[in-house]
């Protein structure tokens, strides 16, 4: 299978390149910096040569967007809103364009498009889409924004002979460096793993294995178009969560944070508490009705699982850098 991965080298097409092409698939990764045999290079908002590769391939990826991991400013937040429109729409021009198109084309998304509660949770189906919260920071509701024009790129792509997907994606937990798991892990070893908020915001997630699966899942099945939730049906409140970290990690206390101090710590991390205090509660009902079954399910055994990974991959790390200096 022709895979083409455009903006696969973030921490997800990180996984996803290296998962398919472990199971033998053929995976161009587009990217604005290519430096790679696979690699490919675009502007993520023209066409160009890039989209030969699309031509004629079997599957279409698109992860290109900027990164989520910074301090909401209006600009910033003006680049992630360009940055998701125009890859999405310039991979559905180059879709349209091909005399072989792509039989699927899956769209990354965010769980973000769903409303701050802390009650029912949101599946594809009654889910409540955000942007009219009461009692939440204004730019919370562009975020929403972003993902709703997000996905109409892809909707309303000339694309007729290719199914298409969008990944509503929840934060995907992997032990590699500079993710989501990856902070949490390092701040829960400081000793600063406690609730955030009092810590009733729900945490959706999934596991990054469980992640790669849903999406071959979602290229076999011929019958699935339009928004999936990507989230482990173990949703659970923020204070829940760090808990189970903290038992990972074998760490027995994590201070607490009030909103306050949530600032303060984003600020220094040149990130945003949108990511820590909105309370996304999200759950899979299309990838459960169609008979996809999770291998983590609970966050409790995830989080033993990517610890134990990541310390492996810590040794492997400290071994490395051992052999290093002894052959200097």
């Amino acid at each position: 299978m022709k895979v083409v991965l455009p903006g696969g080298t973030g921490q997800v097409g990180t996984i996803l390149d290296r998962a398919l092409t472990a199971a033998g698939h053929e995976v161009t990764v587009v990217t604005r910096r290519p430096v790679r045999a696979h690699d490919i290079g675009w502007d993520g908002a023209t066409l160009g040569r890039w989209a030969e590769a699309i031509d004629g391939c079997d599957v279409v990826i698109n992860l290109a967007g900027r990164s989520v991991s910074c301090r909401y400013t209006a600009e910033n937040l003006q680049a992630m809103m360009d940055s998701r429109v125009d890859s999405a729409l310039v991979v559905g021009e180059a879709i349209a364009a091909a005399a072989r198109p792509p039989r699927v084309w899956l769209q990354m998304s965010t769980a973000t498009v769903y409303a701050h509660r802390f009650d029912a949770a949101h599946d594809e189906a009654a889910g409540v889409i955000g942007g009219a919260e009461a009692g939440v920071p204004d730019y919370w509701a562009y975020s929403v924004e972003i993902a709703k024009n997000w996905e109409r790129a892809q909707t309303e792509a000339p694309t007729p002979a290719t199914r298409k997907v969008a990944l509503r994606s929840a934060m995907v937990m992997s032990p590699g460096r500079g993710g989501v798991f990856d902070v949490l892990s390092r701040l829960t070893r400081l000793g600063l793993g406690g609730p955030v908020a009092g810590g009733a915001q729900y945490v959706s997630w999934i596991h990054d294995e469980d992640f790669v699966r849903a999406v071959e899942f979602l290229i076999a099945r011929d019958d699935l178009e339009g928004p999936v939730n990507l989230a482990s049906p173990g949703s659970l409140p923020h204070r829940d969560f760090m808990r189970a970290l903290r038992t990972a990690w074998g760490v027995p206390l994590g201070l607490p944070a009030t909103r306050w101090m949530a600032e303060l710590g984003a600020f220094a991390l040149r990130s945003d508490t949108e990511l820590l205090l909105k309370s996304r509660r999200v759950a899979p009902g299309r990838l459960r009705a169609a008979g996809f079954a999770f291998a983590y399910s609970e966050w409790e055994r995830a989080a033993a699982s990517l610890v134990q990974r990541a310390r492996l991959l810590r040794a492997a790390s400290r071994r490395a850098r051992e052999s290093s200096s002894h052959a200097v």
